[in-house]
């Protein structure tokens, strides 16, 4: 009996210290979400979202330009020709120079605190400006979370099934995206299915649930996993987080597919952040 009960101890020891080190790196996850976010380029500096037209666009804080930055930046600070595939940035001073579009690294114009690039959505070019001074950084409470909860993180099974699938944005606008198969997962005795899409080296998956309704966020959230390792893959929801929408009205986010909406609530990760700025009803 006396040995019994040492073996159970050290079984408990065990899985406390299992659980520990699980919790600790959430809650490393969670900080370095948070510093990203009050960073100098986070999505909550995001100050404007423009889309060219051809020809030229004037751009600057004055109110008579095409495209209107926060005052932070300077009145007049040049302006965008667009034509064919080609975007030419004049500054004020009339030096020039191409932008191209690098969805990784952007080619940034710095105007003051304010910076912008190029972007493109469903092949229509577009500037989206930053300002480092903006309020929503500045103003930035931190977030909120669902309890840590092991229960929500499976090894889920991997099936490969290529396929292009449809993803819609909050603009209305729809790609065609690579993905690669369908993860499967057992919850409460019950078979779910999420299909991924690619992000960097990442399986990318947007999904909504029930928990939309009134605690996290209204169009869906984000959850990044680790590419397949012998048809399993790390499926943990404690690490699901808000989309830039949340913050800011001047991000272009990708909603979850129909495929991708779970019965049940999800009640792990990050929590809704104030009212949000999507469109629902898309």
């Amino acid at each position: 009996m006396y040995r019994l009960s040492i073996g159970f101890a050290l079984l408990v020891t065990l899985v406390m210290a299992q659980n520990s080190s699980y919790d600790d790196s959430i809650r490393q996850w969670q900080n370095e979400r948070d510093s990203r976010l009050r960073a100098e380029d986070s999505w909550l500096t995001l100050a404007g979202l423009f889309w060219l037209k051809p020809g030229d666009n004037t751009i600057g804080s004055a109110d008579s330009n095409d495209f209107v930055l926060p005052k932070d930046a300077p009145a007049n600070v040049g302006r965008l020709h667009y034509e064919g595939d080609s975007v030419i940035f004049t500054a004020a001073d009339g030096s020039s120079r191409a932008l191209t579009y690098n969805e990784e690294k952007p080619d940034t114009v710095q105007a003051g605190s304010v910076s912008f690039y190029l972007i493109k959505r469903s092949g229509k070019p577009g500037i989206r400006a930053k300002d480092a001074e903006s309020p929503v950084r500045k103003n930035f409470q931190g977030l909120k979370y669902f309890p840590i909860n092991s229960e929500f993180r499976f090894e889920a099974k991997f099936i490969p099934e290529v396929k292009k699938i449809p993803i819609l944005n909050v603009l209305g606008q729809t790609d065609l995206e690579e993905s690669p198969g369908i993860v499967e997962f057992t919850y409460k005795g019950q078979q779910y299915r999420l299909r991924p899409i690619y992000e960097d080296q990442t399986l990318f998956f947007l999904f909504k649930d029930p928990t939309n309704k009134t605690e996290t966020y209204q169009a869906g959230r984000m959850l990044n996993t680790p590419l397949p390792v012998d048809s399993k893959v790390d499926l943990d929801f404690n690490r699901s987080y808000n989309p830039p929408c949340t913050f800011t009205p001047y991000a272009t986010c990708p909603l979850p597919p129909k495929e991708n909406t779970l019965p049940f609530p999800v009640e792990a990760g990050e929590k809704r952040y104030g009212k949000g700025h999507a469109d629902y009803s898309l």
